[in-house]
């Protein structure tokens, strides 16, 4: 198996650590499919709300989940893509413009005028993640979506910007290159989520993509085929669990039990007489309560999770512009009823996205959760990344290229 045709995505949450190993299976850039060799996951992850907490967790974290999905692969890798998020990554908007010497716009003026774009002064401890046209400019007509081999002598772009910590960033570098690896490439959760969920159809109707996590969620919003918002709220699949145990007088690692084995997101779903049994605790034996409480907790966080988002959407101006709805991924997704809610909340259409539409393999069950969004996303995005020839020839997780060859992909792709 050649090295060029391995990619690897890491994604390192509040709640777990995975990693997903794939080969290039389709043929690219035409049909880009990958078969998934390897899935690892690790309990641990040091992290909280996408900045590390502890750096020698989140290390041993990611050496767990490498090792397993290599093991299951059958082969080592030397780096990953790694999804960054949290309330440190933020999105703005940045115009650029240059004048065209040889009156026909080449490939140099495109990229001139994005440089121009970047040329934003950051706030301290942050720099550019991702680099979006939203559109060009020729002779100020607008709406061009790829201006090169074009007449005119004034090039004009707009630009969303998304930057992250740079501290972040360090430390998460930190502890996957201590786990003894190195980072192939940052990328921002919802951007990773989207190319292993959406469809090329959402994207242009105009969706909002709602990664509900561990420890936050994520707002991706999509229209006119481009991503033109992201945005992360400090609650999330955790926050339910920290519901549980207090509503509950359970521990933590009993709420989440119970979350997984008997969570309901929307109430009107449960039988009022159907009873469960807690775990019994601080010498009390077990004991047992209405499932439609443990509902009631799980509904009214969940409901004001998506409230939030929902508002959020509205702030944007984005309400009535989304034809295809909402697609809910990652793990707090899987709970039943979220669906339910979610059309509650939203008035619009509801979906479960993951992961499955470019995949292959007999391992694609193993991914095909979503809860394995993010990370099948990253993989699929360095598999992307190489079909749009950014990397140079050779093995595709042995050179650095880091954050500006993933720059140069997202000017392309979205």
């Amino acid at each position: 198996m050649a090295a060029h045709q391995l990619v690897c995505g890491l994604d390192i949450g509040t709640t777990k650590t995975c990693a997903v190993i794939a080969e290039v299976a389709g043929e690219l850039p035409r049909e880009p499919s990958a078969r998934i060799l390897g899935v690892g996951r690790s309990r641990m992850s040091g992290m909280r709300r996408g900045v590390v907490r502890d750096i020698e967790a989140t290390t041993r974290a990611v050496r767990e989940a490498l090792a397993s999905a290599e093991r299951m692969a059958g082969l080592k890798v030397d780096g990953a893509y790694v999804g960054i998020s949290g309330g440190h990554v933020s999105m703005t908007t940045s115009p650029g413009v240059v004048n065209v010497a040889a009156k026909e716009i080449t490939e140099a003026d495109r990229r001139r005028v994005i440089e121009v774009a970047q040329a934003v002064v950051l706030p301290p401890d942050s720099e550019i993640l991702h680099t979006l046209p939203q559109e060009y400019l020729v002779d100020r007509q607008r709406g061009i979506s790829d201006p090169v081999g074009m007449t005119g002598t004034r090039l004009e772009v707009d630009v969303r910007i998304v930057t992250m910590s740079s501290s972040v960033a360090q430390n998460l570098s930190k502890a996957v290159e201590r786990a003894g690896y190195r980072v192939a490439g940052f990328v921002a959760e919802p951007l990773a989520a989207s190319v292993a969920t959406l469809t090329d159809d959402e994207r242009e109707l105009g969706v909002a993509l709602v990664e509900l996590g561990g420890g936050s969620t994520d707002l991706a919003i999509f229209h006119d085929g481009k991503l033109r918002d992201i945005q992360t709220f400090a609650f999330a699949g955790a926050a339910i669990t920290s519901d549980i145990a207090q509503g509950l007088s359970v521990t933590q690692t009993d709420a989440e039990s119970l979350k997984e084995k008997y969570g309901v997101a929307y109430e009107p779903l449960v039988d009022p007489a159907e009873m469960i049994e807690l775990p019994g605790t601080q010498g009390q034996g077990p004991r047992q309560v209405q499932r439609e409480l443990l509902a009631h907790i799980i509904h009214s966080r969940v409901d004001e999770i998506l409230s939030m988002v929902q508002r959020e959407v509205e702030r944007k101006g984005y309400v009535g512009k989304l034809a295809a709805g909402v697609v809910l991924t990652g793990g707090t997704a899987q709970l039943k009823g979220a669906v339910e809610l979610a059309r509650e909340v939203f008035a619009m259409p509801v979906r479960i996205g993951q992961p499955g539409l470019a995949l292959s393999g007999s391992l694609i069950d193993a991914v095909e959760q979503p809860r394995f969004s993010t990370v099948t996303g990253l993989a699929l995005y360095g598999m992307l990344e190489e079909a749009r020839g950014a990397a140079p020839s050779g093995p595709a997780l042995t050179v650095d290229r880091m954050l500006g060859s993933v720059r140069r992909w997202l000017s392309d792709w979205f």
